[in-house]
């Protein structure tokens, strides 16, 4: 690697994923816990003089608009710091959107920067319940332990690393580094929520929610919105942050989408949240669940899918409240059916831990 350093870090064995193969590597198995839609939330920067940090968590790629001029520059829609930084890095804080998290990927978008764009990053995580302790050791080394040593990047691309050994430990915060200045993007956190559940064995929660360790791991199509927006906290902004597939044209026709569960329960009601499809709504909507113990993860057309809501009729804009058809039995995952198409902003699996 031509890029160096002073600040030393310990080399963190991980294979770099070509750009166009990050999305299969991960997003069907795991979570960005730093999304901005999930909580994630910036604490603090070195610089951010061009360009907001905030703009590294926003869901969406990055987008380019040719010509615009801020008081600061040209727009850019990512992170960019001033010239000629005399510390070894510019550094941005963030907290993650979960309690905390394993980590087993990273992002890094450098899409539109060009000249500008970050020569290398490293990514140092910590668990802390302290934001002030952690904001407080600004850019020095503190308490901060590797996540992924330091990588090359180059202009306008996507890079990707899988780590080699997933973490163990949890993190809280992490630290994205930049050698020494310039701009990215986008930063993405691959890995898995640690919740904190409820002691009460009783207690119902929601067991498809990311923050509790969700995840939406397959679909039929995701043309207009991404499955992975079915288990984010809130009711959203608009259609642009919900699951919606295409029209479909042919007899028979549902869309589905498997959810696994953060954790085994017992399901006693669900919610089915059509916020902002209006238009474009499905007719029906049916949930399945199964108890998954074979390899990988289940099909959508695995034997043992139980029914525990019945096809129902959906309404425009509405959160759809439905007990569960079968509520002692224990599930891992669910199918959310759409009959026949159309979008669909949240789902809610209320359940109990099972042992």
């Amino acid at each position: 690697m031509s890029v160096e350093s002073e600040y030393k870090l310990d080399n963190v064995a991980a294979t770099s994923v070509p750009s166009d193969q990050i999305d299969a590597t991960f997003k069907s198995s795991t979570i960005d816990l730093i999304s901005g839609t999930l909580g994630g939330k910036v604490l603090s920067c070195s610089d951010e003089w061009f360009a907001e940090a905030a703009n590294l968590l926003t869901p969406t790629p990055p987008i380019r608009q040719p010509g615009k001029m801020v008081y600061s520059g040209a727009w850019y829609d990512g992170w960019e710091t001033r010239r000629h930084n005399t510390a070894p890095f510019d550094y941005v804080v963030i907290r993650l959107g979960v309690a905390s998290g394993t980590v087993e990927g990273i992002e890094v978008d450098t899409a539109f920067f060009s000249g500008n764009h970050a020569p290398a990053i490293s990514v140092e995580g910590v668990f802390s319940s302290s934001d002030e302790e952690v904001v407080g050791w600004k850019g020095d080394r503190g308490k901060w332990e590797p996540i992924l040593g330091l990588q090359e990047c180059g202009p306008s691309q996507r890079f990707g690393w899988k780590l080699t050994n997933p973490t163990k430990k949890p993190y809280t915060h992490v630290r994205l580094n930049m050698y020494p200045d310039g701009g990215i993007a986008r930063f993405r956190l691959f890995g898995h929520a640690v919740p904190v559940f409820p002691e009460d064995k009783e207690a119902i929660f929601d067991l498809a929610a990311a923050q509790n360790g969700g995840v939406a791991i397959s679909c039929s199509d995701q043309h207009f919105g991404v499955i992975a927006n079915l288990i984010l906290p809130g009711r959203g902004k608009d259609m642009g942050d919900g699951w919606e597939t295409s029209r479909s044209r042919g007899k028979d026709h549902v869309d589905w989408a498997v959810i696994k569960l953060g954790a085994k329960g017992k399901i006693q009601n669900l919610v089915v949240d059509t916020a902002f499809f209006r238009g474009n709504f499905p007719q029906k909507a049916k949930v399945e669940a199964i108890d998954w113990s074979g390899e990988g993860e289940p099909g959508a057309l695995a034997a043992d899918w139980v029914e525990v809501v019945a096809a129902s009729k959906c309404s425009p804009d509405k959160e759809h409240e439905f007990e569960s058809l079968i509520k002692d039995k224990t599930f891992t995952h669910v199918k959310l059916v759409m009959i026949p198409d159309g979008g669909v902003k949240r789902i809610r699996v209320l359940g109990k831990r099972s042992e």
